[in-house]
């Protein structure tokens, strides 16, 4: 590490100047803290009493300030910045918001003048300011913050020198430069860089605002107006990219998603939980997370379908057969429409009924909107009539014409109202009904597999499953219209069905997309084949996609290992590569079937002899085995989805849940019970490529039974 040359910046100086480096940096960082504890403290003063306008508008301001409050906290064991750039030349005047300065705070350039009229620039997790409003941190969204990810010694992008951080909890340790406009300086990794990935993990997931790479930074941030698609690799971070680029688009354009509202999809709550602190350390406090099964929570799902069932029903064909049942009931009338007004009869032929009904079918309307335009239309024909015959009616008329209980009749015989469930109900329990509705979509014997095995009595008692309950979601957009987010991050979107494509869709149909996830490990029997047909079923089909291949998380050796499985599972995926060469950080051994158990328990208490997190992944049918194992052996475990502690550092793992989750150890039991508790041969090696492929520092396969012969 080299020392750096030239002055401090003006708000780092101590009350008494040291010539030490590393405390001048320190002495930053605490002047920072303290003016970050000033703005909260400011904003936690203001006096709200004598703000004139309603109790709306006073309620709404106090959350507002609460919201502000609540960014401000100062989180002690992450580092309030991580990184310093010094320009060569001066570049904060008329940035403006490019530094990152809060609208009320505004920015008079960088914090600090160098010799030669450059400035430097801190860089970190939000924006903090002195009390003049000068920067003294800068949030790592801001234009001036680009340059840390992306410059090169090839583009400098006017950066003489990028200083990276080192930190031992919340205390500053160590620093190290790079100087890119010098010729004689050699290009070397990053040992602060690499330390960083490879801390142990202990705790949620973290974020990676500190080691973001070039090809992330573009992802990250890409225009809030399109949809990108990320195939990335296990360890190539891809989940935590699509979580930063969440903060970015929050920050660059967070009046307009404020509006319209952001939401994080996960594949399961063990999952979400394990993500949720990753936005909060980046000061945004109100992105939204769901499952794609609490999206469509309109029934509640007690049953369970056979896989082939379950693919048919998540099966693109599906929307059409639905909407042919929602449309079922529509009839023509067969009697014309007597409106009695007073002494008057305003009479609408059966050919003008059947006209404007046929009109409304024609439409690309939902059914809802349409039949609750029928009763205007109706009642627009005979205010045409009363016209011809002389008279001025109005709206306020037509209004009454269309409540009028002839019209009303001729709209509940014609136009009849649908229930969503209801209608899902009977089509999974009448077979009559299905066929007419599936008639040149499904198959006799599809429609067989798709039919419930025992009719369903009710809405409330009827036995439905995950599958039925997007069919139900179909049927409600069909009806009316979902409304649509500002944007959806949807991870591990390999796994979902084209049903369920579309149900995430919905969700963002004038917004914008970010689609996370993973070819190779697509663990259900409808798991897409590929990324331009899941994008075809979001309904955004000009989404670009783009490929992550270097991975930064998992060792060479054992993604190099677990890549043995690609041409089985993915054969058009290029094997993923490392930037962590890590000798000895995967142990294969066999041993003795009784003996498996008692390994498997020995191993994990040699995992946690290491520092940080350690996760012992088991095929599902065997994780009560190793609870009750553990447990005899004195060795506290949680579950997936719990946060580990200096104290609980042991997760015990279904292989069904390891999807997303990393551990610095992994202890890996029994691959061929793994692959046996899957359906298939090719969904069982998909599910064993995941949990692979958890392990951060060292793998541990333990294994009683011949291991695939994939893995040669």
């Amino acid at each position: 590490m080299r020392p750096p040359p030239g002055q401090p910046g003006r708000f780092a100086v101590p009350a008494t100047p040291t010539t030490d480096p590393l405390q001048r940096e320190r002495d930053h960082l605490a002047a920072s803290r303290s003016a970050l504890r000033a703005m909260r403290e400011d904003v936690q003063s203001l006096d709200l009493r004598d703000v004139t306008g309603t109790w709306v508008s006073a309620a709404v301001l106090q959350n507002q300030i609460e919201a502000r409050i609540a960014a401000l906290a100062d989180l002690a064991d992450t580092p309030l910045f991580f990184g310093r750039l010094d320009y060569l030349h001066a570049i904060s005047e008329g940035l403006g918001e490019a530094t990152g300065a809060a609208p009320s705070a505004p920015s008079r350039g960088g914090d600090g003048r160098r010799a030669g009229g450059g400035e430097h620039f801190y860089i970190g997790r939000r924006h903090v300011h002195d009390a003049d409003g000068d920067p003294m941190v800068i949030d790592w969204r801001a234009p001036v913050s680009q340059p840390f990810y992306r410059a090169s010694r090839a583009e400098p992008m006017d950066v003489e020198r990028r200083r990276r951080f080192g930190y031992t909890g919340g205390e500053l340790t160590a620093y190290e430069d790079e100087h890119l406009t010098d010729p004689e300086e050699t290009d070397t990794a990053s040992a602060l860089l690499a330390a960083e990935i490879e801390k142990p993990r202990v705790g949620p997931m973290r974020d990676i605002v500190a080691t973001i790479q070039p090809e992330q930074d573009e992802i990250v941030r890409s225009d809030v107006t399109g949809t990108i698609c990320v195939q990335g690799a296990p360890g190539t971070g891809k989940t935590a990219v699509g979580l930063h680029r969440v903060a970015y688009l929050l920050y660059a354009h967070r009046e307009r998603l404020a509006r319209t509202g952001t939401l994080v999809i996960g594949p399961n709550n063990a999952f979400l939980s394990y993500i949720e602190q990753v936005l909060p350390a980046l000061g945004e406090l109100d992105v939204a997370q769901a499952t794609v099964q609490q999206l469509v929570g309109h029934v509640e799902v007690r049953g369970e379908d056979t896989p082939e069932s379950a693919r048919l029903k998540g099966d693109a064909r599906m929307a059409e057969v639905l909407r042919r049942a929602v449309r079922s009931g529509i009839t023509l009338p067969t009697e014309p429409c007597v409106v009695v007004r007073g002494s008057r009869r305003w009479r609408v032929s059966v050919h003008e009924l059947t006209e404007i009904i046929e009109e409304l079918k024609g439409r690309d309307t939902r059914y809802g909107a349409a039949g609750e335009a029928l009763p205007q239309r109706i009642a627009h024909a005979v205010l045409l009539k009363m016209e011809q015959s002389g008279e001025a009616p109005d709206d306020r008329v037509q209004d009454a014409v269309a409540r009028n209980s002839a019209v009303k009749a001729v709209v509940k015989q014609c136009w009849p109202p649908v229930d969503p469930a209801k209608l899902v109900l009977r089509l999974l329990s009448d077979p009559e009904f299905l066929a007419v509705c599936a008639e040149g979509v499904l198959t006799a014997e599809e429609q067989r597999a798709v039919l419930w095995p025992k009719a369903g009595r009710s809405v409330k008692t009827a036995r439905w499953t995950a599958a039925d309950a997007v069919l139900v979601d179909e049927a409600g957009d069909l009806v009316r219209r979902t409304p649509s987010l500002g944007h959806v991050v949807l991870d591990e979107a390999q796994d979902l069905s084209p049903m369920q494509y579309r149900a995430v869709g919905r969700r963002c149909t004038t917004g914008s997309a970010t689609v996370l996830g993973d070819l190779a490990q697509g663990t259900t029997p409808w798991a897409t084949a590929s990324w331009p047909d899941a994008l075809h079923h979001l309904g955004k089909p000009g989404a670009h996609v783009e490929e992550l291949t270097k991975g930064f998380r998992v060792p060479e050796e054992v993604i190099a290992y677990a890549s043995r499985l690609l041409p089985a599972i993915a054969p058009g995926l290029a094997p993923a590569t490392s930037v962590r060469d890590t000798p000895g950080a995967l142990a294969i051994r066999r041993v003795a079937d009784g003996e498996l158990t008692r390994a498997v328990v020995e191993a994990c208490r040699r995992a946690l002899e290491h520092e940080g997190s350690t996760g012992l992944i088991a095929a599902d049918a065997r994780v009560p085995l190793f609870a009750e194992a553990l447990a005899a052996a004195g060795l506290p475990h949680l579950s997936p989805g719990t946060e580990t502690s200096a104290e609980a550092r042991l997760t015990l793992v279904p292989a069904s849940l390891a999807k997303g989750l990393e551990y610095d150890y992994v202890v890996l039991d029994e691959p061929a019970a793994v692959i046996a508790g899957e359906p298939d041969e090719r969904t069982g090696l998909r599910r064993l490529y995941v949990a692979l492929t958890r392990a951060v520092s060292g793998l541990t396969v333990l294994h009683a039974e011949p291991l695939p012969e994939q893995l040669g």
